[in-house]
């Protein structure tokens, strides 16, 4: 899942759990049974997870490009300046 795919996939599972939320209150609510209302979020948050859990396929729409390992051979990380490194002693003492 890539990082639009985890965000999308947090929303999608915020509105879904008070909308199930919701519903569940208004049905339990209106029959007087508080079982059934608990039953009913309880199917929510099962069929929440199991749209919001796995990693489908609409979660991948921005895939990373990551450097190829032979790209990354010819450009080395870069080193640290000599300022740096003085800096980090004075911070130090």
């Amino acid at each position: 899942m890539d990082w639009q795919g985890q965000k999308h996939s947090e929303f999608l599972m915020q509105i879904l759990l008070v909308v199930f939320a919701v519903v569940a209150f208004a049905v339990g609510y209106a029959i007087e049974s508080f079982q059934m209302m608990m039953l009913i979020y309880a199917s929510g948050v099962f069929l929440t997870a199991l749209i919001t859990v796995p990693n489908w396929p609409f979660f991948n729409r921005h895939p990373l490009k990551w450097l190829d390992p032979s790209e990354a051979d010819r450009h080395p990380k870069p080193q640290a300046t000599a300022a740096a490194s003085k800096k980090k002693a004075s911070k130090q003492k």
